[in-house]
């Protein structure tokens, strides 16, 4: 096969999370080719030749069988945001789970993995978006919205996005046309001129408050008033916590805040869940679907089991909710997490709650839980999407817990820790997938490790 020609051939399996092996007649080296689905025929140029062969899709010229039914969203096919709309929502959870079995079982054979649990919200379910300002084809009229599949720079209008609220995305298409009118360009990411640059939009799921955050740089005069009415004008069925604007004059193409100036309310807003209640800043982590993390977290509380009386280490715990939704039966939880933001906002939140037997501390897992003076009874693991460090892993050992809880939002990295906790004696004695993200490729995955006597 050579580089840069055209070829043609059908996706055998998924390498997770996006790309297919694709199958060339006549060849024995298979194509990684990126957004594709098992069964379907496609045709792609080869970018990547030798041992390691990788593809660009070109076309789709054959559905798969599992592609049964039209996209609903219509920027689905210039949109990065979504993968799986050509199927229902059914056969995407079992494609889905048959992925994770596939990873996991490699590292076990018998890997007790039977069920995706749908979420709660199949559409209109995301409680926070970034979208970015630019234009859809090179000078064009200025855009608001999502990175074009495949691209850096074209940036696809999505007024019409399927996976938020009709709140959010009357926000986005208003901000849209104010700042056309305005005639204020978007920030060129590589000349480093410009002034508009994304819009983060949040929007709380049980009480309905919106936070509003328009980034620009400091490159240009904003008529923040008239933004603020703008949006104040607006007929939504949420009401709106804060709107703020926020400078970032970095290079670095990533939604942040060098200063910050409040245009209306305040820099917060509230959610809750499982009846505690979270105060979530612009950039707190917290997840995107409040509802499916209800399922999550409820899964969490049945693995573990009876915990009263007892001492849980919630590692990796962002903004403290696992811990939080913990501590009303255990005796304590004790949270670790390195973003120290974070770590504020889960003290804040654990008061917020008057949970007094809950602690965090700011720092890395693996040299915390060293300093630690308690010992726990068990632990909660939800790591960030690279998993845990191999060090902080062997750390988490030495404590010789008879249950651990790994909570994972990348398989390939839970699959990868799952091989150290196998050789140090544990088995995964139940897990499941909860679909916190329908219609992508994103999924989480729940499993209960028990320590072999």
């Amino acid at each position: 096969m050579k580089k840069n020609e055209i070829y043609e051939g059908t996706v055998i399996a998924l390498k997770f999370p996006n790309k297919g092996m694709v199958e060339v007649r006549g060849e024995t080296e298979l194509v990684l080719v990126k957004n594709t689905i098992p069964g379907q025929r496609v045709r792609f140029q080869l970018k990547k030749a030798g041992k390691r062969r990788v593809g660009n899709l070109i076309e789709v010229v054959t559905p798969s069988a599992c592609e049964n039914q039209t996209p609903p969203c219509p920027h689905f096919h210039d949109c990065g945001g979504c993968a799986y709309q050509t199927m229902n929502y059914e056969n995407q959870k079992s494609l889905k789970l048959e992925q994770v079995q596939t990873l996991l079982r490699n590292v076990d054979s018998g890997f007790p993995l039977e069920e995706c649990v749908a979420s709660p919200r199949v559409w209109e379910y995301r409680n926070k978006m970034e979208f970015s300002f630019g234009d859809e084809i090179k000078d064009g009229p200025l855009t608001l919205g999502l990175h074009k599949r495949g691209s850096f720079y074209d940036i696809v209008p999505v007024t019409d996005c399927r996976i938020v609220d009709s709140d959010i995305r009357k926000i986005v298409a208003a901000t849209m046309e104010f700042f056309r009118e305005k005639n204020i360009p978007f920030y060129h990411k590589m000349r480093h001129e410009g002034a508009l640059r994304h819009l983060l939009v949040r929007k709380a799921w049980k009480t309905g408050e919106l936070l509003v955050c328009l980034v620009t740089t400091s490159f240009a005069s904003i008529p923040e008033k008239e933004f603020c009415d703008c949006l104040l004008s607006l007929s939504l069925t949420g009401s709106y916590a804060g709107i703020l604007h926020m400078i970032n004059d970095g290079l670095a193409d990533v939604v942040r805040a060098e200063t910050t100036t409040v245009l209306y309310g305040h820099e917060y807003f509230y959610e809750e869940l499982l009846g505690l209640t979270f105060k979530i800043s612009p950039f707190s982590f917290f997840q995107t679907n409040s509802a499916g993390a209800e399922v999550l977290y409820q899964t969490v509380r049945e693995y573990l089991g009876d915990i009263e009386g007892k001492v849980v280490f919630d590692l990796y715990c962002g903004t403290g909710t696992i811990a939080q939704m913990l501590a009303p039966v255990a005796k304590k939880v004790v949270g670790v997490e390195i973003v120290e933001e974070a770590v504020r906002a889960a003290r804040e939140n654990a008061s917020l709650n008057q949970l007094d037997n809950c602690f965090f501390y700011a720092g890395d897992v693996g040299k915390v839980i060293e300093e630690l003076e308690e010992t726990p009874d068990t632990i909660v693991l939800d790591p960030p999407r690279e998993g845990i460090h191999p060090k902080a892993i062997h750390r988490i050992l030495d404590f010789n817990v008879n249950r651990i809880i790994y909570v994972s939002c990348k398989p390939t990295s839970l699959a990868r820790d799952m091989e150290i906790f196998l050789e140090a004696g544990y088995r995964p004695l139940k897990a499941k997938c909860v679909d916190m993200f329908p219609w992508t490729r994103g999924i989480e995955t729940v499993c209960l490790l028990d320590r072999l006597d």
